[in-house]
């Protein structure tokens, strides 16, 4: 399963857990702004802003899991297995595959506003990437740097959910998860207070003891609450360093390891990678399950205005410093 995250300090920042028990072989990929976008059932584009982002690279086609674009929009698709469905084809609508989605977006929108309108004609269609890569259930979280929203398109529709708290996991729906929230409207930083009965002299024996009943286990349901009682509250400098290291801290309270989700057989699920993406600067940030040293790519480094897509292979071998 997985986790997504907004986080702010001067500059704006997006990512997520990818959590799965096996890789595709995935690498942090730069679409330059004229590598021609094909599309199954709407036209070509063939200028469009540059992203990048964690893709799957199949025929020569960026599979993203999530991304950011030059204009710091940014996107990404989350795990959403029997909740997610897709359409057949409309007249009038913009035919769009779950796998096409990210691109058609980022290659066309600015902000959120922008996205919105587009999402206004868009037609999920269930269309698959091929015989070996079938469509994946999927519902997104799409970020700018003042709002996201959270799209899933579902058995009565697709549903547009403004998103306050700025995270998204799997399973149940949207609307669900948030008013789960409501169910832990007494956590706090804070120490608590006794409100258990006057009649009892009771204390708090420990640090930490405002956020008895935070959720610990790792079901989409309690991580949502987790990530965002953690990231509501999350408190950082506003450098570059600073920042990032908090993101990753975020992620890290919901993070998956090796032998906690059976998956059968001899499958556990794990977090294979966690990002972090400046939306100001256009860097995007990982790190693996291997390796947790902090790597960054920067897209404007790279020529934007070439028509091929620019791959680098994940760093999965542990990088450590040996200080003396």
């Amino acid at each position: 399963m997985c986790t997504a995250i907004t986080y702010n300090t001067k500059d704006h920042y997006f990512g997520r857990n990818l959590d799965l028990e096996y890789s595709y072989k995935e690498t942090v990929t730069i679409t330059p702004r004229n590598y021609p976008f094909k599309f199954r059932k709407v036209k070509e584009i063939n200028s469009h802003y540059a992203m990048i982002g964690m893709a799957y690279v199949a025929a020569d086609y960026p599979l993203y899991y999530d991304a950011i674009n030059e204009k710091g929009l940014a996107m990404a698709g989350l795990n959403f297995p029997k909740n997610a469905d897709y359409k057949e084809e409309k007249d009038g609508k913009d035919n769009i595959a779950p796998f096409e989605f990210i691109p058609w977006v980022l290659s066309q929108c600015s902000n959120l506003e922008e996205a919105r309108e587009l999402l206004s004609r868009i037609n999920l269609t269930n269309i698959n990437f091929s015989e070996q890569l079938k469509v994946s259930p999927l519902h997104w979280i799409i970020a700018d740097k003042k709002e996201a929203i959270t799209v899933e398109c579902v058995s009565d529709g697709l549903k547009i959910y403004d998103n306050p708290v700025g995270v998204l996991t799997n399973n149940p729906t949207f609307d669900i998860h948030m008013f789960n929230l409501n169910n832990y409207m007494n956590l706090s930083i804070e120490p608590p207070i006794n409100n258990f009965s006057k009649k009892l002299n009771l204390e708090t024996y420990s640090r930490g003891m405002g956020a008895l009943g935070l959720p610990g286990d790792l079901s989409s349901a309690s991580r949502f609450v987790k990530a965002t009682f953690t990231k509501m509250n999350s408190l950082s400098g506003d450098s570059e360093e600073e920042s990032i290291s908090q993101f990753f801290h975020i992620l890290g309270s919901v993070y998956q390891q090796r032998g906690c989700v059976h998956m059968g057989e001899d499958k556990y699920e794990i977090t294979i990678y966690s990002s972090c993406c400046n939306l100001d600067k256009g860097i995007y940030y990982y790190t693996t399950y291997e390796n947790s040293q902090i790597t960054g790519i920067d897209m404007y480094k790279e020529d934007l205005d070439s028509n091929h897509l620019i791959n680098y292979d994940l760093i999965k071998k542990q990088q450590i410093l040996i200080q003396n």
